[in-house]
């Protein structure tokens, strides 16, 4: 048990070093403006465009970090910060939700295996933890309780590491095209590297600290099967 606890405390402290790099790294590059002055609505409508996708549209939603890309509907949700944004953090924000609509347009594997697992995990999650809770606690008289929690549980360790792949090939098709696309030029299009780069370590970060939480509960049913 104590191995799973030293994982479980250096994936805390490598969520917190990420997420203090990022938000710091996103407050600087948030205030450094891009030449053109296109904002992050214009940055996603222009990659579209050049990608021959029209029927996506791109709208704004309130909240902090709050953008994504919905292929149900095809719309490219961008925080407030981000939409009317002409900052280089902007842009690499709205080209990043734009190459999930890329990928969607294209059929990219990874994104199909994902946005099928998405109804299964919104179904399971309310229930997962709670089957889990009540398999410990009947872990003598019912162990198979347990058991098929923890295969609730993998399903949501799966969709982490299949998001993995999804968010960095996403990553690769923005910086790709805003540099490509003159968005970005020399003096601004590393700072855009910086800051997807370090969004991406928030999905590594979450995969493992899932994958931990997996082990940790194949432990304690591999201990009770044996008592």
């Amino acid at each position: 048990m104590s191995t799973v606890w030293i994982l479980f405390i250096a994936i805390a402290i490598a969520g917190w070093m990420v997420q203090g790099t990022l938000k710091n790294r996103f407050q600087k590059y948030s205030k450094i403006p891009l030449r053109n002055g296109m904002t992050g609505k214009e940055v996603a409508e222009k990659m579209l465009q050049d990608h021959g996708i029209y029927d996506v549209q791109v709208i704004s939603v309130r909240g902090r970090l709050t953008d994504h890309y919905n292929p149900l509907n095809k719309t490219i949700n961008l925080s407030e910060s981000v939409y009317g944004s002409y900052s280089v953090a902007a842009a690499a924000v709205a080209a990043h939700e734009t190459g999930h609509a890329v990928q969607h347009a294209k059929g990219y594997a990874p994104l199909k295996m994902r946005s099928a697992l998405v109804p299964i995990i919104s179904s399971t999650s309310k229930w997962v933890m709670w089957v889990i809770l009540a398999g410990i606690i009947m872990i003598q008289s019912f162990p198979a309780l347990l058991w098929i929690g923890i295969a609730m549980f993998a399903l949501t360790t799966l969709f982490s590491f299949v998001t993995l792949p999804v968010e960095k090939n996403a990553t690769n098709r923005a910086l790709a095209w805003l540099g490509n696309a003159g968005i970005t030029d020399r003096s601004n299009h590393a700072q855009a590297v910086d800051a997807l780069r370090w969004a991406g370590y928030t999905y590594v970060v979450a995969a493992l600290s899932s994958l931990a939480t997996l082990l940790y509960y194949i432990m304690i049913a591999s201990s009770g099967s044996r008592r």
